[in-house]
């Protein structure tokens, strides 16, 4: 078994055996930068600089109210506020000599004075510089994965025996396979998380229907077995996104 700094983190979730071991990567390496965001990295000066430039989704930004450190999140956003008013102003400058009939520099070939607007103001919106550092953690362990798959005959066994990853990170780990492997190596990874991804998809449909039915008076005082937390982990499986702690809840609530 290879045990590095890089590889400890996927054998102990391939081992916990989670519903997706990419979607508990993935909050693992959220839920750090969430903190890290509002710990040390709030008066590092090149932590800033990108702060500033990418701003932060409305995920994250839930994320980090809920760290109660309002102060450093006020910094944070203060800073970013700042870095785009100049460029609010630009625009509206460019807006207004619009309006007097001068021709838009912004209007670029072929588009419309508005749509180089809109084009512009959602450019502020859409980067974050959490996702950012989400998706270099996520990149780094699906390559881990791959080489871990192609190479260890343990690690091959417990993804064999697990139940697979949801639907969007096996659609990312087959994209990253792509560039990765080659020929029966691609087609003998794309059909183990297929025929994973099915496995578990029937096993919680069958669970989900189940569920359904115990709403059924003649079904009153039946076991509920595994299908209290079946809707929960359906979506999961569907989309993604959910840890365990957001599961488990469903469960004890049904």
């Amino acid at each position: 078994m290879q045990y590095h700094l890089d590889t400890i983190p996927l054998w102990e979730v391939m081992q916990g055996h989670c519903q997706c071991p990419f979607c508990a990567l993935q909050s693992q390496s959220e839920r750090q930068e969430v903190q890290c965001a509002l710990g040390e990295k709030v008066m590092e000066p090149a932590s800033r600089i990108r702060f500033n430039e990418l701003g932060i989704c409305a995920k994250h930004h839930c994320q980090l109210l809920e760290q109660n450190n309002r102060l450093g999140h006020a910094l944070l956003t203060d800073s970013h506020c700042r870095e785009l008013l100049p460029k609010l102003d630009h625009l509206s400058g460019l807006v207004q000599k619009g309006r007097k009939g001068i021709s838009l520099p912004w209007s670029g070939s072929g588009s419309s004075p508005m749509d180089t607007l809109l084009k512009q103001l959602e450019q502020c919106t859409v980067s974050c510089v959490i996702c950012d550092s989400v998706n270099t953690h996520m990149d780094r362990y699906f390559h881990t994965f791959l080489h871990l798959w192609k190479t260890d005959v343990h690690f091959k066994t417990l993804w064999e025996a697990s139940q697979g990853a949801c639907m969007p990170h096996t659609i990312e780990l087959l994209r990253k396979a792509k560039k990765s492997l080659h020929g029966s190596r691609q087609q003998e990874l794309a059909s183990s998380a297929l025929a994973l991804l099915k496995a578990s998809m029937t096993r919680e449909e069958e669970e989900l229907a189940f569920f359904t039915q115990q709403f059924d008076y003649r079904n009153h005082g039946r076991p509920w077995g595994d299908s209290k937390n079946a809707l929960e982990r359906t979506v999961k499986r569907l989309r993604g996104g959910f840890d365990q702690e957001t599961y488990t809840e469903g469960q004890n609530e049904a």
